[in-house]
């Protein structure tokens, strides 16, 4: 059954899309790196002002939290979260609209523009129906998702859970797979947990044609590359997802030169945190073993990131009802197992969350490229889409 407010929501969003969509083109035209976001905290604090939604921004250093709240509730009553996401990427972006990033070599090539576009958008909304929400409304504005150790973990260390303590949180990321006005979503184990991996390879260089004077690490690195894919695909058990990409072998020699080091980098990603740490261990004990084997020294490091990311079953089943019944079935669509990482992984692993996915391509507009891609764009309607389902999930 449709909210009651359906049509008021819709009736809103058409009446605030073109300051929406202009939100966005600002946000798209100057992105800002991860833990570098001073402007774009600077330019959401600007809006909430003008909505006078109180915040506190600084949050984790340039994060922003609002609180929408009616005269029903006090401050201290636990509230519901919503959560965007604020930093670019360093990529050089190649599309021609007129809103191209004039920050060189730094893109919203992943969206948040988008997702903190559409969160203004929603708080604008809630808080003039703010006497209808059955909850306060934190707005948790993050910054760093792009980069280890994640906004997300800082935030949560900041308290954002607290004072008034959140109960549960949404939040939606662009999906250039799926036609801008659709929305995915996937109950319990939906992405995964990432881990970078760094290996450093120690032999003794010298004269290709003395092979017998040197410990090459070439040797060392291939055997390790193809050792760790067999042994991760031997050990793993069958009901976890898991994936081991090693994409970066390098090392300096020449036709006639044996190096005496090299590097591996790569990364492994699962479902389980007791597989999680057991393959490190796994890679950890190989790396020893090829040391000894070739008598040089593999350094063999993880820089563990984000954990897996589980969406709670109620709430998500839930919201997908909603989201049937007010967008329409035919604009609801399940959602595989994604070995991508989120760092709202985070808040999964302490409050109930729903994560789903927003529609914005377009292919008869030619608006099709995936996310971190260079002429990354999306359907500007989606962010009506964006909107509706924001303030939909904040009205459960």
């Amino acid at each position: 059954m449709k909210h009651k407010l359906n049509a008021i929501i819709e009736a809103r969003i058409e009446s605030i899309f073109e300051k929406i969509k202009a939100y966005r083109e600002y946000l798209h035209q100057h992105p800002e790196l991860s833990f570098q976001e001073f402007e774009t905290m600077e330019f959401v604090a600007q809006k909430l002002t003008e909505l006078g939604i109180p915040f506190e921004k600084n949050v984790a250093g340039t994060g922003v939290v609002g609180l929408i709240i009616s005269s029903k509730h006090t401050e201290s009553d636990n509230c519901i979260g919503l959560r965007a996401d604020l930093d670019a990427l360093p990529i050089l972006e190649e599309t021609d609209v007129d809103y191209k990033s004039k920050n060189v070599g730094v893109m919203h090539a992943c969206g948040h523009d988008v997702h903190t576009s559409i969160l203004l958008g929603a708080a604008e909304i809630l808080n003039e129906i703010k006497e209808e929400l059955p909850q306060p409304v934190k707005l948790i504005f993050q910054p760093g998702e792009e980069t280890n150790p994640g906004g997300a973990s800082l935030m949560i260390a900041a308290g954002i859970l607290e004072n008034p303590k959140v109960e549960r949180m949404y939040a939606l990321h662009v999906f250039p797979e799926m036609e801008a006005g659709k929305v995915g979503l996937r109950s319990g184990l939906y992405m995964a947990s990432s881990d970078e991996i760094h290996i450093q390879i120690d032999g003794i260089g010298g004269h290709g044609a003395l092979p017998e004077k040197c410990v090459n690490p070439l040797m060392m690195g291939a055997e390790f590359v193809l050792k760790a894919s067999e042994l991760i695909k031997r050990e793993c058990p069958t009901d976890i997802p898991c994936v081991l990409s090693l994409g970066r072998f390098e090392a300096l020699g020449s036709t006639n030169v044996i190096p005496s080091s090299a590097e591996i980098k790569g990364t492994f990603r699962t479902m389980n945190e007791e597989w999680r740490s057991e393959a490190h261990e796994l890679l950890h004990n190989l790396a020893v073993e090829i040391s000894e084997k070739y008598n040089g020294k593999i350094n063999f490091k993880v820089s563990k990131g984000y954990p897996f990311l589980k969406n709670d079953e109620v709430l998500t089943s839930d919201l997908r009802q909603v989201f049937k019944d007010n967008l329409g079935g035919n604009f609801v669509h399940e959602l595989p197992i994604r070995m991508t990482a989120e760092d709202f992984a985070f808040y999964s692993q302490k409050i109930p969350v729903c994560f789903f996915r927003l529609g914005v391509g377009n292919e008869k507009e030619r608006i099709t490229f995936g996310v971190h891609h260079p002429k990354f764009n999306i359907d500007s309607n989606a962010l009506k889409t964006g909107i509706h389902t924001m303030v939909l999930a904040a009205l459960q």
